[in-house]
């Protein structure tokens, strides 16, 4: 699976994290937002938490000093699971939190970010404070430029707000001149030489810079300059086809070098910024072929979506990012584990029911399915990938698929396929139609 795909799942989860933490309140002060970026000493951060200690202790309000002395404690105890700061930075979140229906419960996260946290931050408030988690939402796919005109060429990589000037040389070409006689034809030959062996030399670096074991390490690639230069090497068979495939985007520039970087960027800015809408538009594009030429290949709808990954079929799952379907793993009277997938708004709670005995099941377990599907769907063998609802087939595939489904390896029949299982069974009472 690409790097990519993992980023935007990690992208996702830190999503739903803010948005739940964002909602948490709690009573008093006693909320904790605890930061460490990466290489920062877990001893000094204890060494603070101690002395936070001190100053709560004499807190007047008996309540709250009980909870920031809990808080307190439940964060040393979390870092204490940690020898050092792990590679990446290190967020704990611990406090009480008051509940929808009123009570207090202890909350308490700790994780690793998915990509380097720059943000070092300790503070106690009546809040969790999230704005620092934004950064690890920043895109960072890396597109590359290459720049060239009649002095020389550049090559460049631009990450989120972050620019490096990978390599640049410069050329000397014979500029065209009226000589007329039986030079001019040798002159023209010379010139078209050397232009040669100068798109030769920028497609040999280009391949240098922007591949790496044999795979193309940016996103898309960006040709500018002055003259017509960077056309010819688009159109050039010098010009390694892995590469020729990722460029996105041609842009005439007024000046070469590092002025040119600066201003290729500026005219690609918002190339680069569709660059993940045009990705989501061509996947459902893609499934949407599948379908129209009715290949057997694609599914949709959760209960088919769950039968192709059960048998290893999915190749890539696509789902709607904010996918409001619960997993409810239920006890039947016989003692065997029932699960259903189920919108929790539904009015009708029939799937609850025992099909034996027509009393309520024991529910064992309830959680949100996206992200049960975000931890397990390695093991099925399947891709993840999320969509948004604001292209044109987004929104399609979310009001006329249900908002998930899955591009297949090989045909499946799902009329032909008959599980015996109990799960499916309380499928059959609940139609896709029903749950979302």
């Amino acid at each position: 699976m690409s790097d990519s795909a993992e980023n935007n799942i990690e992208i996702w989860k830190i999503k739903k994290l803010i948005k739940a933490l964002e909602l948490a309140r709690g009573n008093g002060t006693s909320m904790i937002s605890l930061i460490m970026p990466p290489k920062s000493q877990i001893s000094l951060t204890q060494k603070l938490l101690t002395e936070e200690y001190g100053t709560a202790s004499n807190i007047k309000s008996r309540v709250n000093r009980l909870s920031v002395l809990s808080a307190i404690t439940s964060t040393q105890q979390k870092l204490k699971l940690y020898n050092s700061v792990p590679k990446n930075g290190l967020v704990i979140y611990c406090g009480d939190v008051i509940t929808e229906d009123g009570k207090e419960k202890k909350l308490n996260i700790d994780f690793e970010p998915f990509k380097p946290i720059n943000t070092s931050l300790y503070l106690c408030d009546n809040k969790f404070h999230v704005e620092a988690l934004s950064e690890l939402l920043e895109d960072d796919d890396r597109f590359g430029f290459i720049i060239m005109d009649g002095n020389g060429a550049l090559f460049g990589a631009v990450t989120g707000n972050t620019r490096e000037v990978l390599h640049k040389f410069t050329v000397d070409l014979p500029k065209k001149h009226g000589r007329g006689g039986q030079s001019a034809v040798r002159f023209s030959r010379l010139r078209e030489e050397k232009r040669h062996n100068y798109v030769r030399k920028v497609a040999e670096v280009a391949v240098q810079n922007f591949i790496t074991a044999d795979k193309v390490n940016v996103k898309g690639l960006i040709l500018a300059g002055s003259a017509d230069f960077k056309t010819e090497l688009s159109k050039s068979d010098l010009f390694d086809l892995r590469l020729q495939q990722k460029v996105i985007k041609i842009v005439d520039i007024s000046y070469g070098g590092e002025n040119g970087f600066n201003q290729a960027i500026e005219l690609s800015a918002e190339t680069l910024a569709n660059v993940k809408f045009v990705q989501e538009k061509k996947l459902l594009n893609d499934y949407f072929d599948e379908i129209s030429q009715d290949t057997g290949k694609f599914c949709y709808g959760i209960e088919d979506t769950l039968k192709a990954l059960d048998l290893g079929a999915c190749e890539i799952v696509i789902v709607y990012e904010n996918l409001n379907i619960i997993r409810y793993t239920f006890k039947n009277s016989e003692g065997d584990e029932v699960v259903v997938h189920a919108n929790p708004e539904l009015p009708d709670k029939s799937y609850m029911l025992d099909k034996a005995t027509g009393t309520e099941m024991e529910t064992v377990k309830e959680e949100i399915f996206l992200e049960w599907l975000a931890e397990n769907y390695k093991s099925f063998g399947a891709n993840l990938e999320f969509v948004t609802d604001r292209s044109s087939e987004g929104a399609q595939f979310v009001q006329g698929f249900g908002g998930i489904g899955a591009m297949l390896r090989y045909k499946v029949n799902f009329d032909a396929l008959v599980d015996e299982s109990d799960e499916d069974e309380y499928y059959d009472d609940n139609s896709d139609d029903d749950f979302i």
